[in-house]
């Protein structure tokens, strides 16, 4: 893998970004004492390499009548090859899956799943989740209330030593 070279001013504008990416690149610049133009151009830097990959708007699930949030362990029969690829593919149609993480331990999936009441989760995770080829267990923890949420990664590691740039090491992303 190649390296990145991050500078402080880089890092700096990726929390600013995380915190409000809707903030222009004028008030940005304000901020870390750089022109706008600068910004910009920072910017389309990290987009090209894949540092910045997307800009969304965070909805609140609750407003939208999506309070019921469960974290759901999948486990299958087998282990790898088209078992869990199939999944995979299933659960990419589940629009009320938020995340899909592939785990050690007890299962093989923890997903993230959103839903407007408990009998619309229970239909959800009963009658299509069980129901996937391969599925042998499916295990769920009923949020009840969250703690802390975040989206902004911890940049910390990176260092922010004054005026020298930093080396990071690009890492493949998953396909």
């Amino acid at each position: 893998m190649d390296d990145l070279l991050l500078d402080p001013l880089d890092i700096e504008l990726l929390v600013q970004l995380q915190r409000d990416s809707h903030a222009t690149n004028q008030v940005i610049g304000e901020r870390l004492g750089l022109s706008a133009s600068q910004i910009s151009r920072r910017i389309q830097r990290l987009e090209a390499l894949g540092v910045i990959r997307a800009y969304v708007a965070l909805l609140d699930p609750a407003m939208l009548s999506l309070a019921v949030r469960s974290f759901t362990h999948v486990a299958l029969a087998r282990h790898g090859g088209e078992e869990g690829t199939a999944f995979e593919r299933a659960i990419a149609e589940f629009p009320e899956v938020l995340d899909c993480y592939s785990i050690a331990g007890e299962a093989d999936y923890l997903l993230q799943i959103v839903a407007a009441s408990l009998n619309e989760l229970s239909d959800s995770v009963l009658r299509r989740l069980t129901r996937l080829p391969g599925v042998v267990n499916v295990r769920s923890s009923i949020v009840l209330n969250r703690i802390k949420a975040s989206t902004e990664l911890p940049l910390d590691h990176i260092g922010r030593p004054e005026g020298r740039q930093r080396r990071v090491r690009l890492v493949q992303r998953p396909s």
